[in-house]
């Protein structure tokens, strides 16, 4: 038999109305009532309507988000990390390939915007002008790239590029190498920057641009090639997939790792250990990524709803009538209906214990502070102590 509204509000004791708003605007009811009435769901095994609760609520339930490749690790691990914390706060994900196009990114976002309530773009290419379009649109949250008037969560770049650098420093490398990403990348522009702030506090290290690369592992074996012509001791790499393509071709030339070139990695993604010798590299809270990007799309504000008062109360009428021939249910003494003003989506409590939510600035239009993550340097085999320079018979 199929549970109806009505089962659960008798169940619970309060109205049809009441149960309807304990389930699908929880934040508007006493806390007691919500808990009795969710119990009861629970109880019964009450699943909602969903198409109803689009008409009550205004909202789908589904997210979206858009990847730039999802065959990469980092995009995947991220991927998880939105899931599992949208899934934990009832809503489904729609995940999207862009492969590396801002133009299918655009695309993609409107295409879906109708069918979510709000998108995550990760390490989105396309233009601030395109993400001002598309945000009048669709709320929007974006992972690994900041754009002031949108929420976004991203990665301290520029410590982590400085915790490599100063770790390849002390092993007495002079001459890095650095093997970048997509030249529309803006992880990697950051990453840039932050290897000019190093080269200062570091005078005695020269970094050679290598130029821009695929972030996958042939971009890696394309500029493993200049690493060699390059004389650098050591290379830092954009990612971990273009690091695992440096070693692999240094390697095959006959050049050793870490004994003649140091490699450096980005991300820490599972592959990284999976070689030999293990990716030193900088990991990067992937999953985490996630979370807080579903975090912020919740506290921010998904999209809300346009029906009018008549659409809404006939939308709830078809929500409590699914069953005609069910026995009314007793009218409670009260409806534990808690009034609050301002819109009814208020930000979930975060699953961790780490960084707060952001706080809106005094400039509206300058937009929520991005939440930054630490990195962290993890030191493994494919980095060693500067090889010496070889000593010529002349030089004796």
């Amino acid at each position: 038999m199929v549970v109806t509204l009505r089962d659960v509000a008798r169940l619970a004791g309060v109205s049809p109305a009441t149960a309807s708003r304990a389930l699908s605007a929880p934040d508007l009811v006493a806390p007691a009532r919500r808990e009795q009435v969710q119990r009861a769901a629970r109880e019964l095994g009450y699943r909602p309507n969903r198409a109803a609760r689009e008409l009550i609520t205004g909202r789908t339930g589904n997210l979206c988000l858009v990847v730039p490749d999802l065959e990469n690790p980092f995009f995947a691990a991220v991927a998880k990390g939105v899931q599992a914390r949208a899934r934990t706060l009832g809503h489904a994900v729609f995940v999207a390939d862009a492969e590396e196009d801002p133009r299918m990114e655009s695309e993609l976002v409107a295409h879906l915007g109708g069918q979510v309530d709000g998108a995550i773009l990760c390490s989105p290419r396309m233009t601030d002008a395109d993400l001002d379009r598309l945000s009048a649109e669709v709320p929007l949250v974006l992972v690994n790239r900041e754009h002031a008037p949108l929420p976004s969560v991203v990665i301290d770049n520029a410590d982590g590029v400085r915790q490599a650098v100063t770790h390849l420093h002390a092993l007495g490398h002079r001459r890095v190498a650095y093997a970048g990403g997509p030249a529309d990348s803006w992880s990697d522009s950051r990453r840039r920057l932050g290897l000019q702030d190093v080269s200062h506090g570091l005078s005695d290290v020269e970094v050679v641009n290598l130029g821009h690369f695929a972030p996958v592992f042939a971009g890696g074996v394309a500029a493993a090639d200049l690493v060699a012509a390059s004389g650098a001791t050591a290379v830092l790499a954009h990612n971990d997939l273009v690091a695992l393509g440096i070693l692999n071709r240094l390697q095959a030339r006959g050049l050793r790792v870490p004994e003649d070139v140091s490699v450096v990695g980005y991300d820490d993604i599972p592959a990284a250990t999976l070689v030999s010798p293990a990716l030193t590299t900088v990991t990067v809270p992937l999953a985490r990524l996630g979370r807080e990007a579903v975090d912020l799309l919740v506290a921010h504000g998904l999209r809300a709803g346009r029906q009018s008062a008549a659409e809404r109360a006939l939308a709830e009428a078809l929500t409590v009538a699914t069953d005609r021939f069910a026995e009314p249910a007793a009218p409670s003494a009260t409806d534990g209906v808690r009034q609050r003003p301002g819109d009814d989506s208020a930000p979930h409590s975060r699953d961790t214990g780490d960084a707060p939510a952001p706080r809106t600035t005094a400039v509206e239009t300058a937009g929520p502070a991005p939440v930054r993550l630490r990195v962290e340097l993890v030191v493994r085999g494919s980095t060693s102590t500067a090889p010496r320079p070889t000593t010529m018979e002349s030089d004796r």
